[in-house]
């Protein structure tokens, strides 16, 4: 029987599948179905796979660092020096710690938030959870009336970017959803 940490110790240990030295780079790659494993050291690793030197021990807090600021530039910088009225907070804030100061703030980054929020969650930009399924003072479901709104909205929207193909297919929506 192996002792615990046995496994961890050996994988540490290998050595590179070309010149036997020390292994610093571990990749994994399924090839026909099948697992294929390579160690390499980090000599072999720039030669063979064009891995550049130092990427192989970036800490995971630098490498969602870069990923978020690299996502957040392709948004337009319009609001990156507005700061929020009701608790201070500025884009740079929140691209550096990940968290919004107040309920205000989703309008004020509106423009800057909605690109992150549609990578963050395919295409999606607003809350489809659940909807009370009781009726409104209408007596029309909640799920309908929210439903209703949404498309309202983005029908809106449509007209004032003057996609009017969209706001026609939605307008069509919303009658077939009325009756």
């Amino acid at each position: 029987m192996e002792r615990p940490g046995s496994a961890w110790l050996n994988f540490m240990n290998r050595k590179c599948d070309n010149c036997k030295s020390q292994a610093t780079v571990h990749l994994t790659e399924i090839k026909a179905g099948k697992k294929v494993e390579k160690h390499l050291c980090q000599q072999c690793a720039e030669q063979q796979e064009g891995i550049p030197a130092g990427t192989a021990h970036t800490p995971i807090n630098e490498l969602l660092t870069n990923f978020v600021l690299a996502h957040s530039q392709g948004a337009k910088e319009l609001t990156t020096n507005a700061v929020c009225e009701h608790c201070g907070m500025a884009w740079p804030d929140f691209k550096q710690g990940g968290l919004l100061g107040c309920e205000h703030d989703y309008a004020l980054f509106e423009k800057d938030l909605t690109p992150l929020l549609q990578r963050a969650h395919d295409g999606a930009t607003h809350h489809l959870g659940k909807v009370p399924v009781r009726r409104g003072g209408s007596g029309v479901p909640m799920k309908r009336q929210a439903d209703l709104a949404r498309l309202r909205k983005e029908l809106q929207k449509a007209i004032e970017g003057e996609d009017y193909e969209r706001a026609a297919k939605l307008r069509d929506q919303i009658k077939t959803a009325e009756s």
